[in-house]
């Protein structure tokens, strides 16, 4: 998958009055037939219906759905749609209201039914106001409350396949909020829940990203280090307009990223795609047809565990796995026949006392961490000390490269690396 840019052409259309504001209350309704839509402060984002035809679908009728895009064009085949409500239980034809009902937004269908609702309990009586913000989250508040950051329910806590910025991908410990991912359309056309996610682990002291097709594990980001995701280069994550926050305490463990943007016309976003693709995705406000993609699994060595245990890959090598120095390839004639998902074996026995060493091993992505064990305690120094005592020690490395701090050591067999360039 090669970075690439999409080039859209741009008509004049017919101008059309549309009666927009960015906030509904409870005695107002968003419907389809009135064409009425929310638009956020700053004109960035627009909350309202649109339509899709399920090409798999044996009547081929239209599906209709609650959504928010990017308000560059009204074009609904070129919008760029960023979160949908009822993503999996579409409206079957163009009857549909939006409205606010018991303090809950409740999307009706033509027998006013509902599809789908924010199923708050405990809040009957109080006044509530749903409102579009500048930075796409829709929200539902009080309406008599002073402070304007507390919510009741905000569409930022159930992402579809859309990262934007201030959002959080993760999980919130003693709470009954769902895990926070990504999950992708089912097609470009189909916004039901498709067969890749983009998931956190949140379990123990060491964070990674996994990208999932359905359960089988497809890409992995590697450890968060303090800084950055060690498995994705530092070339790749060198953005000056985009600020990573990691945030890992007693209360939760979650990702989300700012925008440095002193213009405010720079709005980036992270896409799980229907194809299998974590793409990152820029665009200038001045001129919105140009995007920028960075785009992960980025080539053969991203795919998860593509050369087995104790073994490396490397895109300027042929083959493109390497066995650590040390070790042999597990199973020599499938080796040579190019299968190397065996990986590869100890040359020689470890003796766990005097004639054992390290090797180290730059520019390289750290192995998966489901079998490390972390001590935030110590640094480097003792943590070399710790993994000589341990005889199951196979490796070490810093947790934090910010501070220098932290230890992690691999207990188990070390898999999924791959080196990078310098």
């Amino acid at each position: 998958f090669y970075h690439s840019c999409t080039i859209f052409f741009v008509v004049l259309l017919q101008f059309h009055h549309v009666f927009s504001t960015n906030t509904l209350s409870s005695n107002e309704a968003l419907t389809i037939s009135s064409n009425r839509t929310l638009v956020s402060p700053g004109d960035v984002f627009e909350l309202g219906f649109f339509k899709t035809t399920t090409r798999n679908s044996q009547d081929g009728a239209d599906r209709w759905y609650l959504g928010i895009w990017y308000k560059t064009t009204s074009d609904q085949i070129q919008r760029t749609y960023v979160w949908v409500a009822n993503r999996d239980n579409p409206l079957h034809n163009s009857t549909g209201t939006l409205k606010i009902s018991h303090a809950n937004l409740v999307l009706l269908d033509q027998s006013d039914t509902p599809v789908w609702s924010t199923n708050l309990t405990g809040v009957a009586h109080l006044p509530v106001t749903a409102e579009l913000l500048a930075n796409g989250n829709f929200v539902l508040r009080d309406s008599k409350t002073k402070d304007l950051n507390r919510f009741m329910w905000q569409s930022f806590d159930f992402p579809v396949d859309t990262l934007l910025p201030e959002m959080k991908l993760g999980r919130k410990f003693n709470s009954s909020e769902k895990e926070k991912i990504l999950t992708s359309w089912k097609s470009p056309t189909d916004p039901s829940s498709g067969d890749y996610s983009f998931i956190l682990e949140t379990k123990g002291f060491l964070h990674e990203f996994y990208l999932f097709k359905n359960e089988f594990k497809v890409y992995r980001t590697g450890l968060w280090n303090g800084v950055r995701f060690n498995g994705i280069p530092k070339k790749m994550q060198n953005w000056s307009y985009i600020v990573n926050d990691f945030i890992d305490n007693k209360e939760e463990v979650a990702y989300s990223f700012q925008v440095n943007n002193k213009n405010h016309n720079i709005h980036s976003r992270f896409r799980m795609s229907s194809t299998g693709y974590l793409q990152v995705i820029t665009w200038t406000k001045t001129v919105p047809q140009r995007n920028m993609f960075w785009t992960f699994p980025e080539d053969t060595c991203d795919l998860y565990q593509v050369c087995g245990p104790y073994a490396y890959c490397d895109m300027h090598t042929t083959p493109r796995c390497n066995c650590i120095k040390g070790f042999v390839p597990k199973n020599a004639g499938r080796w040579d026949l190019r299968d190397m998902s065996g990986g590869c074996v100890r040359s020689s026995r470890l003796t766990c006392g005097e004639g054992d060493g390290f090797l180290r091993l730059g520019q390289m992505k750290m192995p998966e961490t489901s079998e490390a064990v972390v001590d935030k305690m110590i640094g480097l120094k003792e943590c070399r000390e710790k993994c000589v005592r341990d005889c199951n020690c196979t490796g070490y490395a810093n947790m934090d490269i910010m501070n220098g701090g932290g230890c992690v050591m691999w207990t188990g067999e070390l898999v999924d690396m791959r080196k990078y360039d310098a």
